[in-house]
């Protein structure tokens, strides 16, 4: 699950893939906004088929917590 995020990461907020960890901060380390996260968002809906509440969205600091999401709730 964590390559394909990373993926889906990569190509939506235009970062560097090493950037990219399970410790790694949306905000802080990848420099998403919220606009940033919204696109993020329909990114991950869009690959992998799983909707991800905006008020679960923004409780999302890091990669991991988003690996995390997804691998209780896909």
């Amino acid at each position: 699950m964590f390559e394909k995020v990373r993926d889906i990461i990569v190509e939506t907020l235009s970062c560097e893939a090493d950037a990219v960890t399970m410790e790694a901060t949306l905000a802080d380390d990848l420099g998403a906004d919220s606009l940033d996260a919204v696109e993020l968002n329909m990114a991950l809906e869009d690959n992998l088929g799983v909707s991800i509440p905006d008020e679960q969205l923004a409780e999302m600091k890091t990669v991991g917590d988003i690996v995390t999401y997804l691998e209780a709730n896909a």
